[in-house]
């Protein structure tokens, strides 16, 4: 028992990239989920005043909410703990932080390049370790990339890093 303590306490978890930005949001969601759950407790405690509680659906969603919660709320302190900021330096080159501008035969394109928890395709952010961001990372300016696609392999042309 002692060993595995020893080895718990020993073992290094990899540290997990985020921007500042992204850094910044995590902070904040954990703030509201801390602001969230005491009404949450509350709801729960109400429930359980209403009687049986094999029937009693207000206290299945309530305690159902609670553990979302608590759940979210481990995982969010998790990554604070184990979170590095980054930024790019600016070298020119792509990197966690950088905002690139890319072309294909058809269309231009701009993502910035951040840690893979605050990716998001729909705010034109890319994880550093996706297919994509994999392939672009290391890359300068006016590179040609290729990247496997369900679609078939792409070549896009940076044209820009910021």
């Amino acid at each position: 028992m002692v060993q595995i303590a020893k080895f718990l306490l020993n073992r290094k978890e990899p540290r997990i990239p985020f921007t500042q930005t992204g850094y910044d949001k995590i902070i904040a969601e954990k703030a509201a989920l801390e602001a969230e759950r005491p009404e949450a407790v509350d709801h729960l405690k109400k429930s359980r005043e209403m009687g049986d509680l094999s029937e009693n659906g207000y206290y299945k969603a309530s305690r159902q909410r609670l553990n979302f919660i608590d759940a979210r709320l481990r995982r969010v302190s998790r990554l604070i703990r184990l979170a590095k900021i980054v930024s790019s330096t600016g070298d020119g080159t792509v990197q966690i932080g950088s905002v690139v501008k890319l072309k294909d035969a058809t269309r231009e394109y701009e993502y910035t390049v951040v840690g893979g928890y605050e990716s998001d395709p729909s705010q034109k952010t890319i994880s550093h370790i996706s297919p994509f961001g994999r392939a672009l990372m290391g890359k300068k300016n006016h590179d040609s990339v290729e990247v496997v696609a369900p679609s078939g392999t792409k070549t896009y042309t940076i044209t820009d890093i910021s």
